[in-house]
C-alpha cells in the first residue's frame, strides 16, 4: 500500500509556542465536513477561523483562533490509512529528533504510518500507531 500526503505550509504565527521534547503541542481536527466542525466549534467556544489554501486536491487548512492567537488546526482527511476512520483530533507531540523518536517508536511496537513529512516554516511531522494502534503524530519544530 502506498501512503501519499500533501503538508500543507502555514503561518509561523503556528508554531511560535513549541515546547521541550515530550509536551503536546498542537491539536488538528480531521473531519470531511470542515465547514460544518467549523461552524461547531466557532459557535461552542467562540472560535474564530482563518483558512489557507491547501492546493486543489485537498482544498483549505483552517486555523482556529482564539483572541488572535492560533489555538488548533481542521483538515480534510489526506491519506488512505486515515480517510475510513472517521472525523477525530490529532494531538501533537514534540520531539528534538523525528527520525530517532519514528525509530525509537517502531523499537517498542509502534507502527509509522506516514512521514517524516518537512512542512515548510514549521518543522517534520510524523503520524505513528503505538503499540495498541492508538494515532499520534510528533512534530520536531523547524529551528
Amino acid at each position: 500500500m502506498t501512503l501519499t500526503a500533501k503538508i500543507v505550509e502555514v503561518p509561523k504565527k503556528r508554531v511560535d509556542a513549541m515546547a521541550e521534547q515530550g509536551t503536546f503541542i498542537w491539536n488538528e481536527l480531521i473531519t470531511p465536513d470542515q465547514r460544518a466542525s467549523g461552524n461547531f466549534y466557532s459557535q461552542l467556544f467562540g472560535w474564530e477561523r482563518k483558512e489557507v489554501d491547501a492546493g486543489p486536491l485537498f482544498g483549505f487548512y483552517t486555523i482556529f483562533q482564539r483572541n488572535g492567537r492560533d489555538i488548533a488546526g481542521m483538515m480534510n482527511p489526506t491519506i488512505d490509512y486515515t480517510r475510513n476512520l472517521g472525523a477525530r483530533w490529532y494531538a501533537y507531540i514534540a520531539v528534538d529528533d523525528i527520525d530517532a523518536s519514528a525509530a525509537r517508536a517502531k523499537e517498542l511496537g509502534g507502527t509509522l504510518i506516514a512521514g517524516p513529512d518537512g512542512i515548510p516554516g514549521v518543522g517534520q511531522v510524523c503520524l505513528l500507531a503505538d503499540s495498541t494502534g492508538v494515532l499520534v503524530r510528533l512534530m520536531q519544530p523547524a529551528a
